[in-house]
């Protein structure tokens, strides 16, 4: 009795190893199993991450998808009532241009295309006679050129800073190739961006290119870099402004100090870019964006939450202007304080300036692994 009560002891025993042995050799099936469904999903998301980047063009950066309040701060003391008041807004993911466009890649454009842009065409007096006043006599055949606006310094000063005729003028023959009129070229400016751009012309270029211009939304969410409470992309320190950005230093428009390091545009890359890597979303040009200028669009959506808003609806009997962002080397803290990140401006369609460019940007979903 003895000897069988302690066999069936033993036979317990072995019973219970070999429980044991079992549920160990299932944990470690089911552990090495878990590495493995792990594992290719890490390697899976490595391929698809490393084709997404293969697949962004060059020059170009991928903004996240984010949401962010557009509109100026709250403490900005330089902000106007057009940016105001701020109001949420979500953003898809999309790829936006590092650098303004510069003149090599719009010379390859016009190259390919034999574009030519509002600044170098023909006048049209019939045209243009649509746009001003009723009874306004025909100017002389020698004045109603092709050219642009470029502006000039007023080291005599200026009577007041609303009657901004004061500094720019009308010149025959200023355009893309000729930034200063034709006595101007933009050789050894390969690398400054482009300007005297219309809208069209920008819009041409991005039909070319297979992009689209930014609507107001993604610019400033671009430029924010994804970091909010920032007046400018660098922080709030307004003293940075002449080491981040090209600017008007001195005393606008009398005398550029140059403190920044030039008096007109400066190459892209420059400067430092923003948190996203993007540079010149400060200064250097005006650029573009797709949203119309409306005064009062921020007042009508204040208690909205908007996702990828594309600005308020073109509306009849009203100036039709687009927004653009960013301000220019032009921009001084007395006058244009435009370098600020919720700044705007309305601009008329078919003007051109030496102040104003673009850049673009590119919808994620044309790309080949950015598809869901």
């Amino acid at each position: 009795m003895e000897c069988n009560h302690r066999k069936r002891i033993d036979n317990r025993g072995d019973l219970h190893f070999f429980k044991r042995l079992i549920v160990g050799f299932l944990v470690v099936l089911i552990s090495v199993s878990c590495q493995k469904n792990k594992t290719i999903p890490n390697l899976t998301e490595k391929k698809v991450m490393k084709k997404r980047l293969d697949s962004i063009p060059l020059g170009m950066v991928l903004v996240p998808q984010g949401s962010f309040y557009q509109g100026a701060q709250e403490f900005d003391k330089m902000a106007m009532n057009h940016e105001k008041p701020r109001h949420l807004v979500v953003v898809d993911s999309f790829l936006i241009d590092i650098t303004e466009v510069t003149n090599a890649q719009f010379a390859q454009f016009v190259e390919e295309t034999h574009y030519i842009t509002l600044a170098e065409r023909p006048i049209d007096w019939e045209e243009l006679q649509k746009q001003l006043p009723p009874g306004t006599p025909k100017p002389a055949d020698s004045l109603l050129q092709p050219g642009s606006l470029v502006f000039r310094n007023r080291p005599d000063g200026v009577a007041n800073l609303n009657d901004f005729s004061q500094w720019w003028k009308w010149k025959i023959g200023a355009n893309w190739k000729h930034p200063q009129g034709p006595e101007s070229d933009i050789k050894g400016k390969e690398n400054h961006p482009v300007v005297h751009i219309a809208y069209e012309d920008a819009m041409a270029y991005c039909k070319w290119a297979g992009r689209e211009l930014p609507t107001e939304a993604q610019w400033e969410y671009a430029a924010s870099g994804g970091i909010s409470e920032r007046i400018f992309f660098w922080g709030n320190d307004f003293s940075e402004v002449s080491k981040r950005a090209n600017t008007y230093t001195g005393v606008f428009p009398m005398d550029n100090d140059s403190k920044d390091g030039f008096d007109n545009t400066a190459p892209v890359k420059t400067y430092t870019p923003n948190s996203f890597g993007i540079f010149d979303m400060a200064g250097n040009v005006w650029e573009w964006t797709s949203d119309w200028y409306d005064a009062n669009y921020y007042a009508t959506i204040k208690d909205e939450v908007l996702n990828n808003p594309t600005g308020p609806i073109k509306k009849e009997n009203k100036i039709h202007e687009k927004v653009i962002k960013g301000g220019s080397f032009l921009c001084n803290d007395s006058y244009c304080a435009s370098y600020r990140i919720a700044a705007r401006m309305g601009n008329s369609l078919d003007s051109s300036s030496e102040h104003k460019g673009f850049r673009t940007v590119l919808n994620i979903s044309k790309l080949e692994g950015f598809s869901k």
